[in-house]
């Protein structure tokens, strides 16, 4: 595959590429079912992380349940990651099914950027949706090696994130 850059964007197997900004890539760290926040509390208990926002599952709010996390950003340092519960309901935006590597994109050109994706030989994975993950757009490319790479706009920092 051969690659030249072309005002800007690069040209893949010979079709020019649209120039798109990717803002940030977060490693997204999934975990067994109902785990997600325990693990968040470990992180911050053991590495200082600081919560900067967390969506749960809608429909799992019961008192009886423990809430699914379908996605919680986490800050180290200068670094953030995600973490989530494993699940394969179809509102999380990463499955049971998933092998290899999650990583989440933020680019306010979420269109732009899953069909520059496609364009080089990723595969989109549905429609973009809202909400799924990180509260904002989504939408989700798996990669020719096995690999995901959720699109989203980037996170909207949250006053009250649950503890």
């Amino acid at each position: 595959m051969t690659q030249e850059v072309q005002n800007g964007a690069e040209a893949v197997n010979g079709s020019k590429a649209t120039a798109v900004v990717i803002s940030a890539v977060k490693p997204w760290l999934v975990v067994e079912d109902s785990k997600a926040n325990d693990a968040v509390l470990f992180y911050k208990a053991a590495f200082g992380a600081e919560e900067l926002s967390r969506v749960n599952h809608p429909k799992r709010k019961a008192e009886q349940e423990l809430p699914l996390v379908l996605s919680a950003e986490l800050k180290l340092g200068s670094s953030t990651f995600v973490v989530s519960d494993l699940t394969d309901d179809s509102s999380a935006p990463v499955k049971s099914a998933v092998t290899g590597s999650v990583f989440c994109l933020e680019t306010e050109d979420v269109e732009g950027a899953v069909a520059k994706a496609v364009l080089a030989g990723a595969v989109s994975e549905g429609e973009i949706s809202e909400g799924a993950c990180c509260g904002g757009r989504v939408g989700k490319v798996k990669d020719p090696y096995g690999n995901f790479w959720l699109i989203c706009t980037p996170t909207k920092k949250s006053a009250d994130v649950a503890a």
